[in-house]
């Protein structure tokens, strides 16, 4: 399935687990993941920060182990590792109007495939940019890093829009 038609939306349950997905970082020389520490303005860094207090202790199976440097704004679970990252700026690809996006449990997604076959995951019309890096090697997961993510984006990130 090309996930990168224009103009297509899908909308998944919980149960919606065949889409592939991807991830970001760098292992080091412990095999630890590396993110990028995004810098938001305070309003969205506290947003963030909220979220990290929600965010779940496994997504698709695999336990939390955050990446370097440490960071309230960026987690990880896995090797390799799905990383997320709170208070990105908003991607260009969203003024695309033919992007692709999908919904997930409520929560608006906006899919990029990166080079490599990783996809990232950005959420729209929330007040916080989210982004969510899925490595190629865990593709086979298909939604369920999103469908784990989803009640604390909704709990803790607000719904509208980000500047």
């Amino acid at each position: 399935m090309n996930l990168l038609r224009h103009r297509r939306r899908f909308v998944l349950g919980a149960s919606a687990l065949a889409l592939p997905i991807a991830v970001a970082g760098c292992s080091s020389a412990d095999d630890r993941a590396s993110a990028a520490v995004p810098s938001p303005d305070a309003e969205v860094a506290k947003v963030c920060r909220n979220l990290d207090k929600v965010l779940p202790a496994k997504v698709d199976g695999e336990s939390r182990g955050d990446p370097e440097p440490a960071s309230a704004l960026t987690a990880g679970w896995g090797s390799p590792a799905i990383i997320l990252r709170c208070g990105v700026p908003r991607p260009a690809a969203m003024n695309d109007s033919g992007a692709d996006g999908v919904e997930v449990n409520g929560v608006g997604w906006l899919l990029e495939k990166l080079d490599g076959g990783a996809f990232r995951f950005t959420t729209t019309l929330r007040t916080a940019y989210v982004e969510v890096t899925v490595p190629e090697e865990r593709t086979a997961g298909g939604m369920a890093p999103l469908v784990d993510l989803a009640p604390a984006v909704k709990e803790a990130i607000p719904e509208g829009i980000a500047s």
